[in-house]
């Protein structure tokens, strides 16, 4: 496969991911790198570029998509090509509520797994006199 040249995806496109991806929690979307990423509950579980949704995945997740065939995310930058944990998700997701919730409950479980915890401040050192 041929890596991507990152493109906008339409706001349709974005509109109609919105309404796709509504029954597992509040959607939203930010326009990021000439793409967007797509955040529920407000943790990235996808991203978009020229109207194409591509899916989080992690070590845990990343077996079932390959063994399904799917591909990852590829890009050049800089001349140099790589990879994104982001697949391509079957096609039966947008005609299937079946395979969308299967393939969007693993990005949402990569989605989780790959949240940072907060950092806890800094202790303040106390002054002794």
């Amino acid at each position: 496969m041929t890596p991507s040249t990152i493109m906008s995806p339409t706001s349709s496109h974005l509109d109609y991911l919105k309404d796709l991806f509504s029954p597992f929690g509040e959607v939203t979307i930010r326009k990021m790198f000439g793409g967007a990423g797509v955040y529920c509950d407000g943790q990235i579980f996808a991203i978009s570029d020229d109207d194409d949704v591509w899916l989080k995945v992690d070590d845990v997740t990343r077996d079932e998509f390959e063994t399904a065939g799917l591909h990852p995310f590829e890009v050049e930058m800089n001349g140099k090509k790589g990879t994104m944990s982001y697949y391509k998700p079957p096609d039966d997701i947008y005609d299937d509520a079946d395979e969308l919730t299967r393939w969007t409950t693993l990005a949402l479980g990569a989605a989780a797994r790959a949240k940072k915890p907060k950092k806890k401040p800094a202790k303040k050192k106390s002054k002794k006199t």
